[in-house]
């Protein structure tokens, strides 16, 4: 299909890109594996497409204060291979190769990822689960919104009109921390039907964050609160389990039902915390 008529125009750093954000028919375009199938079937009609594709400075992958700084424009298989993520987040590493395939990973973008909210995408779990905080900058200056207030809804976030995510910012995890993402995969899309993520720490916290299950990707506090401190045995798995998706609307569709994607997330949590025991 064909797109509706837009204007384009690409810029070369972020306040150029935050300057052409004043009007509100204007939509970013960085990998564009989420926008473009939408502009074809017409579920958008921005009138201007703004390109950040150009702008170095969100490509970036860092260390920086402690804290694993991803550029938002930095693709999936630039986060996939980098040395700085298989050291400290071995799991991003594990997430980025679920995502998609080779042509998907090497133009899509972690900051579109979690811009656009789908609910069965990977990334939000991922970075839900490593207490990340995502970097924003718009006409009103710079802000972080931790991941945990970031997705808000169906397609949905905090980010305001006037706003682009710079950069994905992770705490340097700890020694000792293990951290997983285990994903039931649609087999064309490759967008999960259930994903489950899992941060241990050492000191026993765990966090536990799914994709796939609700109209937004969560953390699962129930769950964590049943086995947070404890050793991953028997008995506290089963509490944990148990804990899992109290009060979460699950979605029903053509691929699962209800029933069977709460099943499919209890078994992803299990093989997840099994993982990281």
């Amino acid at each position: 299909m064909i797109p509706a008529t837009f204007e384009y125009e690409k810029v070369t750093t972020v306040d150029e890109a935050i300057a052409a954000l004043s009007n509100d028919d204007t939509k970013i375009l960085a990998g564009g594996h989420s926008l473009i199938p939408a502009l074809k079937l017409r579920l958008s009609r921005p009138g201007k497409l703004v390109d950040i594709g150009g702008i170095t400075a969100l490509k970036d992958i860092k260390e920086e204060d402690g804290e694993i700084v991803i550029g938002a424009a930095a693709t999936h298989a630039d986060i996939m291979y980098h040395n700085l993520i298989r050291t400290h987040l071995p799991f991003f590493t594990e997430g980025a190769s679920t995502i998609g395939d080779i042509q998907v990973r090497n133009y899509g973008t972690i900051g579109g990822s979690i811009a656009h909210a789908d609910p069965s995408a990977d990334w939000p779990a991922l970075i839900l689960a490593a207490d990340a905080t995502i970097e924003v900058q718009g006409s009103s200056g710079r802000r972080g919104i931790k991941a945990t207030e970031f997705f808000t809804g169906l397609f949905s976030t905090a980010l305001q009109p006037n706003e682009i995510i710079t950069a994905v910012r992770i705490p340097l995890p700890a020694d000792g921390t293990k951290g997983t993402y285990q994903k039931f995969a649609q087999p064309a899309s490759r967008y999960a039907l259930v994903g489950c993520a899992v941060v241990r720490f050492a000191d026993g916290k765990t966090n536990i964050a799914f994709t796939g299950v609700g109209e937004n990707a969560f953390r699962d506090t129930g769950a964590e609160q049943a086995l947070s401190g404890k050793p991953i045995n028997d008995e506290n798995l089963t509490a944990a389990l148990d804990a899992a998706l109290q009060n979460v609307d699950v979605l029903g569709d053509h691929y699962a039902s209800v029933p069977y994607r709460r099943h499919l997330a209890k078994v992803f949590l299990r093989k997840a915390l099994l993982e990281v025991k």
